[in-house]
């Protein structure tokens, strides 16, 4: 989040210091991403008569399939759990009794019942791959689709192209990096990371609006104090950051007095019957918030529905502490999920925006089959499902299916890299497109030959 007038110095690329003038305190340095405010576009990468948002609901802790989305009834106690299936408003296609309200709208999105992995069975490496579509390994790490689309499109107007609420994933175990930045794209096209939680009674975002101290005058201070400073650091001002924030300082200052960017985060014109209907709880207000900028011009929206799995109730349901156990899908995160993707998919609709906004909803990998000694599930990416739909993807469809214990795929396994491919389609990204990766070597947005979810498309 922007301020103009941050004291903390800030240590560049190329070792040179200087004081933040515009301090970015969610983003790292600079990571909002000002170089996509001079309206950058890529020729041939996309489809500009494709112009599909979308928002990617990241269930962190890794749902189990079959206690979600296939269920297995016929199986025994042991393999299908303690929660019954229920119908959805599309013949055929049953769902766990945890999400009511989702039932009545699954002619808005389609379920991948045949998702796998080769990986470790580690949280962090999910969610690599299911934000980026790789793994990372070799020291590359690669770029959010979110970061893809704000580097080949750049922003709408005042807003960023890609927004992350409501905080970035911490630890999960693995100790490594989880995919939601832009990696070797750089720091320039990482998120505007919100960082605060919409849910506070208090909640506001301050480094968004000029502050109350600063006056006019403050401001043209700050740029003449910044014109002295460049004009004595001549290192500083032949490094790459230099020409970077010299080209940008407007952008970002317009970004901040915009009176569009300021009231996308304003939760408080919600009417409350609406707030109360997406669940007064963090992951239920980060969804309304996306909704709003989606409203706003921000094209991609990722939601970290937890930010841990240790002592906290999340979908990462091993039975026993620092863990959650199976009950919470019936008592907590089932009605927590079931309120707000309900609610996004009924609002996008009713607002004629789910025909150009794909929402995503995917863990890092299923749960075991069988239920384990402590009446949880483990880790299990032999075989999940994912929720996909809005935009160019259609509704009310399966895709693939699971062995009757939900072990393996029996029909159409599909991998984290088709789901990348499947969502670059969907938002009008060429997948022949090449990115300037490490150490300058060309990189494709998806593994050469990896092809969309062909089933999904209308």
């Amino acid at each position: 989040m922007f301020r103009l007038d941050a004291d903390r110095p800030v240590e560049f690329c190329d070792g040179t210091r200087r004081r933040d003038f515009l301090h970015a305190g969610a983003l790292s340095t600079l990571g909002l991403g000002l170089t996509q405010f001079m309206g950058m576009k890529a020729h041939g990468a996309v489809d500009p008569k494709k112009d599909v948002n979308c928002i990617l609901l990241m269930l962190v802790g890794g749902p189990s399939q079959i206690d979600t989305w296939d269920m297995k009834p016929n199986a025994p106690i042991e393999i299908r759990g303690p929660f019954k299936p229920i119908k959805t408003n599309v013949p055929g296609i049953e769902i766990s009794e945890n999400f009511p309200r989702m039932a009545k709208h699954a002619d808005k999105f389609s379920i991948v019942r045949s998702m796998y992995h080769t990986a470790a069975a580690v949280h962090d490496t999910g969610h690599q791959m299911m934000q980026t579509g790789r793994l990372f390994q070799g020291g590359v790490e690669h770029p959010h689709y979110g970061c893809v689309l704000g580097k080949l499109r750049g922003p709408k107007g005042d807003v960023p192209p890609h927004v992350l609420l409501p905080r970035p994933i911490g630890a999960t175990g693995g100790n490594m990096p989880h995919g939601h930045s832009a990696g070797y794209l750089g720091k320039s096209y990482d998120p505007f990371i919100l960082n605060a939680d919409p849910s506070d009674p208090n909640f506001r975002v301050p480094d968004m609006l000029p502050p109350d101290y600063l006056s006019a005058h403050r401001v043209d201070r700050r740029k003449n104090w910044r014109e002295a400073i460049d004009k004595s650091v001549s290192k500083f001002e032949t490094s790459q950051d230099a020409r970077l924030l010299d080209s940008s300082f407007q952008q970002a200052y317009t970004l901040m007095s915009s009176a569009k960017a300021r009231a996308a985060f304003e939760l408080h014109r919600e009417p409350e019957a609406t707030r109360e209907k997406y669940g007064l709880n963090r992951f239920g207000q980060s969804c309304l918030l996306a909704r709003r900028m989606i409203e706003a011009g921000v094209r991609f929206v990722t939601i970290n529905m937890f930010e841990t799995v240790f002592d906290e109730i999340t979908w990462d349901i091993h039975g026993s502490k620092p863990f959650s156990p199976i009950s919470c899908y019936k008592d907590l995160v089932g009605p927590m999920f079931d309120m707000a993707y309900s609610s996004l998919l009924e609002d996008l609709s009713q607002r004629g925006l789910l025909s150009n906004t794909m929402v995503v909803g995917v863990g890092e990998f299923g749960r075991t089959p069988k239920v384990n000694p402590a009446g949880g599930r483990d880790h299990w990416p032999q075989c999940w499902s994912i929720l996909m739909g809005g935009g160019p993807l259609k509704g009310g469809t399966i895709v693939g299916a699971s062995d009757e214990i939900g072990a393996m795929p029996k029909d159409r396994p599909t991998t984290p890299a088709e789901v990348a491919a499947t969502i670059y389609k969907g938002l009008g990204i060429d997948l022949e497109t090449e990115l300037p990766g490490a150490q300058g070597r060309p990189i494709p947005v998806v593994d050469r030959g990896t092809e969309p979810i062909k089933e999904l498309f209308v």
